[in-house]
Formats: structure tokens, sequence, C-alpha cells
């Protein structure tokens, strides 16, 4: 009885990771039932921007509960949007080349600064590790120091990077 008054309320959300040197692992996340920012559950952006070095993945086949280095994981993939994805007045096309040798190609939906509302600015922000890009209607979740280059398709004079 005591011991179920000390637990935090959690939803697994199914995710592929891709760990470095491992490759492809398929299993879920525990995601917070209550965020700390909005009102509604905890999104996986959240989960994994955390401060803490080590998250937990339930790993499907085999079965087993997992301790994932944050700092190992190149990139995290799920179907759908964040529930509190918001729709920007100009989304950020890209398209990403990583360390691993593979390429995304996307477009940043994410409530930006007015002031600091350039591609270069999100991706120098120090406060996440992990950027949010969506690739037709699911998302990455891309760890900053596994990107080699992001080249942006379509840039006119006048265009703020």
């Amino acid at each position: 009885m005591e011991i179920d008054l000390l637990k935090v309320p959690k939803a697994l959300r199914q995710v592929v990771f891709w760990i470095h040197p491992e490759g492809r692992v398929i299993g879920s996340i525990f995601l917070r039932k209550h965020s700390a920012y909005h009102a509604g559950g905890e999104t996986p952006s959240e989960a994994l921007n955390h401060p803490e070095p080590f998250i937990a993945f339930k790993r499907e086949a085999p079965p087993e509960l997992r301790f994932y280095n944050r700092k190992s994981i190149i990139r995290v993939e799920y179907e759908g949007k964040d529930d509190q994805a918001v729709t920007t007045l100009k989304p950020l096309p890209c398209q990403m080349y990583m360390m691993d040798g593979s390429f995304i190609k996307g477009c940043i939906h994410e409530p930006l600064h007015p002031n600091k509302a350039r591609l270069l600015d999100y991706l120098n922000n120090s406060e996440d590790s992990f950027i949010n890009i969506q690739v037709d209607k699911n998302t990455i979740l891309v760890n900053k120091s596994y990107i080699n280059y992001v080249y942006i398709d379509n840039l006119e004079d006048g265009d703020e990077i």
C-alpha cells in the first residue's frame, strides 16, 4: 500500500529507438500522465529532453526493461503527432544528414519565439537535446549531437535562416 503512494502515474507510448551502435529497437517509453508544461499528458519530446542521463524503455522482443543513456539515442520515431503539437505560421522545411548515414526530410512545427524564429536559432537552442521533425504524418525526435548538417530547400533572397 505505501509503495503505491510513491508511484508516478505513467502511460506507455510505442516508439522506435535508433541507438548507437545497437541500431533499431522497438518498444515503449513511459510518459507521465500530467505534463509539467501544459494541460494533458507528457509528450515523447518532453520525456527525451529531461536532464537525467537515462530513460526507461520497455522492449517488446525479447520482453525486457532497459535503461538507455539519452546520449546514445540517435533518433526516436513514432506514429502521429504529439497531442500538444501546434500549428505554426511558417513551418520550417529542412533536410538533415545524420552521422549514421541516414537522411531525414521533414518540417519543424514549433512555437518559436518571435525574435528567435530562425532555423539556426532552433538548432542552437541549448535547452533541448532532441528536436522535433514532422515527416508526413509521423514524428521523429532527432538528437542534435548526431546531426552532421542541415540543408534548407528553396532558400530565397531575404529569407532568414
